[in-house]
Order: C-alpha cells, then sequence, then structure tokens
C-alpha cells in the first residue's frame, strides 16, 4: 500500500484536490438551494458541468499551454492560447448551465448576472493557477531529490577514492613485511599469509558499504596490529585495549586505520629502541573515543606530504561524520597523539 501511494502521490494528490473542491461546489449549493423548491438532479448535473470545465481548462493550461510557453518564452503566445482556450470553454459553459438551469427560460436570474460572470471566471482561474502551483512543487521536489542523489553519489565517490588511497599504502607495507618473512624463511609466514587474506577480504567486500559492524573494524585493526608484531618479532611495546561493549554499533569503514598506519610507519621506524604504541577504543553509548599514541623520533614527520596525510582523513570525517566528530592531534617532542570522537550509528 505504502509503495502504491509513494508511486502516485502526485496523481493522488490532484485527486485529493479535485474531490476536495466537488465537495465545497456540492455544500455550497446546497446552501444556496435550502428552503426553495429546485430541481437537485439539475444541480447535480450543473455542478458536474462546472466541474468537467475547469478541469478541462487546468490541464489544457497543465499540460499544453504552459509547457509550449517555458520553451518558447514567447508571452504574447502564450496570452493569446490561454486567453482562447478558458474564453471559449467558459463561454460554451455558460451557455450549457443556462440550459440546464431553466433551459433560457430566465427563470433562475443567477446564471444570467454579470455577478454570475465575473465570479465564474475567477474562481477558473484560481483554480488553474493552483493546479500550476502544484506542478512547480511536484518539479521542485523532484528536481531537489535529483540533486540530493547527485550530491550524495559525489560524496560516496570521493569517499570511494579516499578509501583507495589507503589500500595500495596498506598492501606495499604488508607485501614488504610478507617478503622479508618469505626471504628469511620465517616460520610467521603462513600465519602473516592468512591475516592478510581475512584483511583483503574485509577491504574489498565490507568496506564497500557506508557502514559496518564496529566488531568487524576493530577485528581489522587487531589483524593488523598482528601482521606489525610479527615484522617487529614482539621487540617494541604495542599496547591494544576496548572499554565497552562494540556490539551493535556500526562505523564507516577504515575510518581510523590511517592514524594506526602512521603511529607504526612513523612511530618505530628507524632505529628508536625505546619505540611504543599505545590504542585505546573507550565507547559509551553511541559515543566512541580513539586515543593513539605513540613514541617519534626527533625527526619525524606523522603526517608528511608524501603520505596518506592529515587532510586525506579529515576529508573522510567531515564527509562520514558532518558536524559529529570531534580531531585533536598534539605533535610533541618524542610524542605523537591523536584523538577522534565520533558519534556512531
Amino acid at each position: 500500500m505504502q509503495s502504491f501511494i509513494n508511486r502516485n502521490r502526485v496523481l493522488l494528490l490532484h485527486i485529493s484536490f479535485w474531490f476536495v473542491y466537488l465537495s465545497f461546489n456540492l455544500y455550497q449549493s446546497s446552501v444556496f438551494q435550502r428552503g426553495r423548491d429546485y430541481d437537485w438532479g439539475r444541480m447535480l448535473t450543473s455542478t458536474s458541468v462546472q466541474l468537467v470545465f475547469t478541469v478541462t481548462i487546468a490541464y489544457l493550461n497543465y499540460f499544453f499551454i504552459w509547457p509550449r510557453f517555458i520553451k518558447s518564452k514567447n508571452l504574447l503566445r502564450f496570452l493569446l492560447e490561454f486567453g482562447v482556450t478558458i474564453g471559449g470553454l467558459l463561454t460554451l459553459r455558460v451557455y450549457l448551465q443556462r440550459y440546464l438551469a431553466d433551459g433560457y427560460t430566465h427563470k433562475v436570474g443567477f446564471f444570467y448576472s454579470n455577478f454570475f460572470i465575473v465570479q465564474m471566471v475567477a474562481i477558473t482561474l484560481l483554480i488553474v493557477l493552483f493546479v500550476l502551483m502544484l506542478r512547480f512543487a511536484v518539479e521542485w521536489f523532484e528536481l531537489e531529490s535529483k540533486r540530493r542523489e547527485i550530491e550524495n553519489e559525489k560524496l560516496m565517490a570521493e569517499l570511494n577514492f579516499l578509501k583507495a588511497q589507503i589500500n595500495p599504502h596498506f598492501l606495499f607495507n604488508t607485501l614488504n613485511n610478507l617478503y622479508y618473512l618469505a626471504y628469511t624463511k620465517s616460520d610467521n609466514t603462513t600465519e602473516v599469509i592468512a591475516k592478510l587474506s581475512q584483511m583483503m577480504r574485509y577491504m574489498i567486500y565490507d568496506s564497500n558499504h557506508p557502514q559496518v559492524l564496529l566488531s568487524k573494524e576493530i577485528e581489522y585493526m587487531q589483524n593488523y596490529i598482528s601482521l606489525e608484531r610479527l615484522r617487529l618479532n614482539n621487540q617494541i611495546p604495542i599496547k591494544f585495549e576496548i572499554v565497552g561493549n562494540p556490539e551493535n554499533l556500526r562505523i564507516a569503514p577504515l575510518v581510523l586505520i590511517t592514524f594506526l598506519e602512521n603511529a607504526f610507519k612513523h612511530g618505530v621506524s628507524g632505529n628508536n629502541k625505546n619505540a611504543w604504541v599505545n590504542v585505546t577504543i573507550q565507547l559509551d553509548g553511541k559515543q566512541c573515543i580513539y586515543t593513539v599514541e605513540n613514541s617519534k623520533p626527533e625527526t619525524a614527520n606523522q603526517y608528511e606530504k608524501s603520505g596518506i596525510g592529515l587532510q586525506n582523513v579529515k576529508r573522510r570525517l567531515d564527509l562520514s561524520y558532518p558536524g559529529q566528530y570531534q580531531l585533536i592531534t598534539e605533535d610533541k617532542k618524542d610524542v605523537y597523539f591523536v584523538q577522534v570522537t565520533l558519534t556512531l550509528s
């Protein structure tokens, strides 16, 4: 039923308007003739004639005269076509209603008065204008709907582009690690391939959706940390803590991984023997506070221009959580701190 209404809402809107219009005319006629000896059959017929002529004029303008004016922008032609249409049909309506009222015997003086003519023309023009306003409203809503659709498609394309920049960066690092493990004939090579397979499945299939389960995103991050631990031979202290229950919460995919990648890329690179990484996800209802801290060599630049960059991350957050996130970064001498607060769905 709801789908039928959605498909035919414009038609139902027009039908509703004419139903109200007809009901009002019948009520007005009954009030006018109350207490008088009058042929109600003729009154109903006259009202029906009035409705038919008004509908005809309104939709001739709606479907033909007005659209031609929009295309040609010829005001004189529009006024001429509309004037001939309304003048001819209303003249025919006057004679028909007079015949139905009293057979041209002038017994019902109202239909022969100037007031009847003025009232008829004025009401007809108002109805034509109102029906035309319905057209304007429908066209505006359709254009607005298309604009929003195009805007959403544009935002999704930009999000996909930004996510595509992340995947090559991850693959490059992981394949380098895999090459090193294979070259040294490490016993961890099989485990690395299995985790890499899980992460690739997540990136290819799950991350194409606007929202994913937070638990899936956390699993992806845990796999990433496991690969880093294997690469570093568990020589670097890495803390990953979750406070709260992530079940049933959803998040934009891969929106947090950049901070984690950069923590390992810059925080544990070089010969920094005192390197460390701390990651915390704190959940309170639908609020998520994601904190990444890592050691940093004095010469390091956590978000250098050649990398994915902070601007990429900010833009993804802007697109996925407009007005619903807070990003804090602190670049100290030997510690880099980043905290993202999100309102999840």
